[in-house]
């Protein structure tokens, strides 16, 4: 009887409780139809105006999952974070042992015979956030079309998404610094004393709130590197809007003059820059060079949401 009544409601004829069900008629159908398509026509050129395409949500989304997987990865390891980079290129994790604890050992560039650069095997595959994201498109912005030339045809990049470095530092060096934490690679004059974090718990108000803190964005293809973002502190505390200057490292700019973060706490946002230099043209050159940008107001907002001083 039960299947009975199941199949005469899905015609549209069957009662329960002596009420009688019926299905949408054809106008009805069309008019919501209509209503969705006209509410589509509507949203369509505010989306693409704001710069959110479908390709920005899925790098967003891409960010975020690398994101859940840091996370992951902390609640396994008594509260430890990975390092934002290794001292040494992959796959060598013998000369300095701490950098098999770096979340990617890729240093990233054009040169084909750089594995890193392509095969997910060589190094993405090795890492200590791959079993809790086995998906290698999720580390890189589906906007990145950067490739290389290899003996075996070109082959797309692998990486867009970098961590910001004073999440987990550099892989201490042996014996040199004292494992296990982070340090901030000896670039005193980049780092200006702040904050390298070693645990989820070093989150804090006097550290910066989970939420304002960034863990991935996705970096421009022909300035990602090693894998790291490290924003240049100089004039953030006391603040000098006169200081202010990127180093080698620049934000992704792929969705309309926009960047992708994931935060601490889990949440992502798309960032849009307001100042043209913070969007440069785009050049093979990724060297260590700095670029003054005095009052570039994205570049406080990058510091303000990278770290705090100690």
């Amino acid at each position: 009887m039960l299947n009975d009544w199941h199949a005469a409601r899905c015609r549209g004829t069957g009662s329960r409780d002596g009420r009688r069900y019926q299905g949408f008629t054809l106008v009805e159908l069309v008019v919501v139809l209509a209503m969705l398509l006209l509410l589509v026509a509507t949203l369509l050129p505010g989306l693409s105006k704001s710069g959110i395409t479908s390709n920005a949500m899925q790098c967003l989304n891409n960010n975020r999952q690398l994101c859940m997987a840091w996370r992951m990865y902390a609640d396994d390891s008594a509260d430890r974070i990975t390092y934002a980079s290794s001292i040494y290129g992959a796959p060598d994790t013998t000369s300095n042992w701490p950098d098999r604890y770096a979340w990617t050992g890729a240093h990233m560039d054009f040169n084909p015979n750089n594995r890193a650069n392509w095969d997910p095997t060589f190094d993405m595959m090795l890492r200590p956030l791959w079993p809790y994201a086995r998906n290698q498109n999720a580390y890189k912005c589906p906007s990145d079309r950067s490739t290389v030339t290899t003996v075996s045809g070109v082959k797309p990049r692998l990486l867009t998404m970098s961590m910001n470095t004073y999440v987990g530092g550099f892989a201490p060096m042996v014996p040199h610094d004292t494992p296990p934490d982070g340090t901030d690679g000896g670039w005193s004059t980049i780092s200006r004393g702040c904050r390298v974090y070693h645990k989820i718990a070093d989150f804090g108000a006097a550290g910066g709130r989970p939420d304002q803190i960034f863990v991935f964005v996705d970096e421009r293809d022909d300035r990602v590197n090693w894998g790291n973002y490290m924003a240049d502190m100089t004039g953030y505390s006391p603040v000098n809007p006169a200081a202010w200057q990127f180093q080698s490292d620049m934000p992704g700019m792929y969705h309309d003059r926009a960047a992708t973060f994931s935060f601490v706490d889990g949440h992502g946002e798309i960032k849009r820059w307001t100042d043209p230099r913070t969007t440069p043209p785009y050049s093979l050159d990724i060297g260590s060079g700095f670029s003054p940008s005095p009052n570039n107001p994205d570049v406080y907002w990058i510091q303000d949401h990278s770290t705090r001083p100690r």
